[in-house]
């Protein structure tokens, strides 16, 4: 394992990614959730690690790991959305985020599918679907302090960011111990967090005192929007190599 994550660390180094680290090792966070079938390869067979995450394909992670289908309010009619027609790839995984609350859309009900997130936005999301630790702000702090960045990191996702490290999800950056809250999610990050999700759900942890995982509701501001190729419902995916939802 030592000998692999060494050579992988080159290959990273090599293509001017950042090494980003956990506490532990981890089996290949790739190979996890392709065997997972959390994430997909595109139709060349490359799983472009360094592509950018955007909303439609959070959606579409989300959905699959945490069977939000099966929860009585993903039932609900279907929500209007302006700019995501029944035609686009993402579309049913996008009205099951909406209908389950793991997602909300911004103003004018509009959802931005092809807009990129940050890792604080994914992050926050995920531990949301995941179950928000209710802790007080002085251990919220306590965490997030021995990260130099964490300054960087909203006030709204604080809690789920606190969560998401207490348990491990997030790749740290070797090194400088940085987690880069404003950087865009890219898909080694993601798959980084679904291959510690599912060890954790092999292995769970303990909850820290005086907190409960009892998901609390985020409020994602909304920020100017700029998305490479526009936010045209029938667009592609941008560098996202996701098959149609279904499969």
């Amino acid at each position: 394992m030592r000998k692999f994550v060494c050579v992988f660390s080159l290959i990273l180094l090599a293509q001017g990614m950042p090494i980003m680290v956990g506490s532990q090792e981890v089996g290949d966070p790739i190979d996890v959730v392709l065997q997972a079938g959390l994430m997909a390869k595109d139709a060349n067979g490359n799983f472009n690690a360094e592509g950018i995450i955007s909303r439609a394909e959070l959606a579409s992670i989300l959905v699959r790991t945490f069977q939000l289908e099966r929860r009585n309010t993903a039932q609900k009619p279907d929500i209007p959305v302006p700019d995501v027609e029944q035609s686009f790839w993402g579309y049913n995984a996008i009205q099951t985020v909406l209908k389950t609350g793991t997602m909300s859309g911004y103003r004018d009900g509009l959802f931005f599918p092809n807009q990129r997130v940050t890792r604080a936005e994914a992050l926050a999301i995920f531990a949301q679907a995941y179950g928000v630790f209710q802790l007080p702000e002085e251990s919220v702090s306590e965490i997030l302090a021995a990260y130099p960045d964490a300054v960087e990191i909203p006030t709204w996702a604080r809690k789920s960011m606190a969560t998401a490290l207490y348990e491990k999800f997030v790749n740290i950056e070797a090194g400088s111990n940085k987690i880069n809250p404003l950087k865009p999610m890219t898909r080694w990050d993601m798959a980084y967090i679904l291959s510690r999700y599912l060890e954790r759900q092999t292995k769970p942890g303990s909850v820290p005192d005086g907190s409960n995982s009892t998901p609390a509701p985020i409020d994602i501001p909304i920020r100017p929007v700029s998305v490479p190729g526009g936010n045209n419902p029938n667009s592609e995916p941008i560098d996202i190599p996701i098959p149609p939802p279904g499969n």
